[in-house]
């Protein structure tokens, strides 16, 4: 069977699903795909960003997964497609070329049952996203969306943080990877960890979603739920935890359990340790330290810190506010690193007073809106007092410093001195350069506002 053939069958179970038959964008993944194209090369054949590549990948291979009654995915779509065929040819011979519906080298051909086959999944994959936030305003992270699909689909991650500053995009990054590849999961679950997230209540969500689905794809048993892991195990799942920071203490370095929430730390643990097929996601502005001790070539765990957008993608958030036109606006962008709930705080304050950059900017100020210092607040609240002395030096630094200088202009150990810059750098409030260590503008603006305000 040559390519016109496979692509002539793969229109044919795409017509018979949707009534349309494949658009130039779909033949072109398709045909990428029996050519042994990585998505990239699709995307870059085709001029075509790789995520709206994968995106259409994901709903064909979902389309002819529920058509042929069995998984079809990237890496078996041409096996899939040659099986077929020989199964018809098969079928063919002992029914004496009986007529079908699916057109091969201009015969109309029906496939026969194929043997150990499972029947196709329901309509949807069993799903609860009843708590994942709503997409909206979505800016270009092809990169960190690429990263995160590989990791997950390809290099089959066990374990994933996303971190990064309050306001930089963890969460709307994590949901538009959902909706793009939940369809390749047989199960996901997204979940936000509330003040009091005891692991009670998240397995039991879970384990109620697992005994629902198995409820409606059998009849009723009485037998009594298993542990999590082994559903994990089981069944192939992609569970996203969202503000996973509040399974840790306030006042303490980062990463450090509330004695409520150890039991998460046996989860995390049997999750990267053991074998399974599933893929948990933590979200939040720390992450377990557990994950941190794990090195980066071990690819069952992984570790992702979102930083701010680039100047096209801060360009387009000022645009809403009538401020693209303005002058100084990359500065403005720089200077907010282009966190888009910065940008937005500023934006706004800026609108509201008239919209005139260049008067509200001079030179290096940085203007902090009082809805902006209530996020910064909400971060600066879960600092250990020595992280908070760092914070300190390092803003009354006019710039990047050392650790030598560090210790010079303080009383605080060395070694204690190293575990706060530590905590800081997992907390993403901290930026380092080889052996220097500076903060963001905005940040440094706020320590010494707070800093004001406490010698008052």
């Amino acid at each position: 069977m040559n390519l016109k053939e496979m692509l002539n069958v793969a229109d044919r179970i795409v017509f018979e699903k949707t009534g349309q038959h494949l658009d130039d964008l779909q033949a072109a993944v398709l045909r990428g795909t029996l050519q042994r194209e990585t998505y990239k090369q699709i995307a870059k054949d085709f001029d075509c960003s790789e995520s709206r590549i994968r995106e259409i990948g994901s709903e064909l291979w979902q389309i002819l997964s529920k058509e042929l009654g069995e998984d079809v995915s990237k890496s078996n779509f041409r096996s899939t497609i040659e099986r077929l065929q020989v199964s018809i040819v098969s079928h063919l011979e002992q029914h004496h070329n009986k007529i079908g519906s699916f057109n091969i080298c201009g015969e109309t051909l029906h496939p026969p049952e194929l043997p150990n086959s499972h029947p196709p999944n329901q309509e949807t994959s069993h799903q609860d996203l009843s708590e994942m936030p709503e997409l909206r305003d979505f800016f270009d992270r092809t990169s960190s969306l690429d990263t995160l699909t590989t990791w997950i689909l390809q290099q089959h991650s066990r374990l994933i943080t996303l971190t990064g500053s309050s306001g930089i995009g963890k969460t709307t990054l994590a949901v538009q990877l959902v909706q793009q590849i939940k369809n390749e999961f047989e199960y996901a679950a997204w979940y936000t960890l509330d003040e009091f997230p005891t692991i009670d209540k998240f397995q039991s969500n879970l384990i109620q979603l697992f005994s629902n689905s198995q409820k409606q794809d059998s009849s009723p048993t009485n037998q009594k739920p298993l542990p999590l892991i082994k559903y994990l195990q089981n069944h192939r799942c992609l569970i996203i935890l969202d503000d996973v920071h509040n399974l840790f203490c306030s006042g303490e370095f980062a990463g450090k359990y509330k004695p409520e929430c150890e039991e998460y730390r046996t989860l995390f643990k049997q999750i990267e340790k053991l074998s399974h097929q599933s893929c948990l996601m933590l979200i939040g502005w720390e992450q377990p330290r557990e994950v941190t001790q794990v090195k980066s070539q071990n690819t069952s765990i992984r570790t992702l810190q979102l930083k701010g957008l680039d100047i096209a993608a801060g360009w387009k958030i000022l645009i809403d506010y009538g401020l693209a036109e303005s002058d100084n606006i990359e500065t403005l962008i720089h200077r907010y690193q282009g966190n888009p709930l910065w940008l937005k705080s500023v934006a706004t304050l800026i609108q509201e007073l008239g919209g005139c950059v260049n008067q509200l900017l001079p030179n290096d100020t940085i203007l902090l809106p009082e809805d902006l210092k209530d996020v910064l607040q909400q971060q600066f609240s879960r600092l250990s007092e020595l992280e908070k002395q760092v914070i300190s030096l390092l803003a009354k630094a006019s710039d990047a410093i050392n650790l030598t200088q560090l210790l010079e202009n303080s009383q605080i150990p060395a070694s204690d001195l190293a575990n706060a810059l530590q905590s800081l750098s997992r907390r993403c409030l901290i930026e380092q350069q080889a052996k220097f260590y500076t903060i963001s503008p905005v940040l440094r603006q706020y320590a010494i506002a707070q800093n004001h305000r406490s010698n008052i």
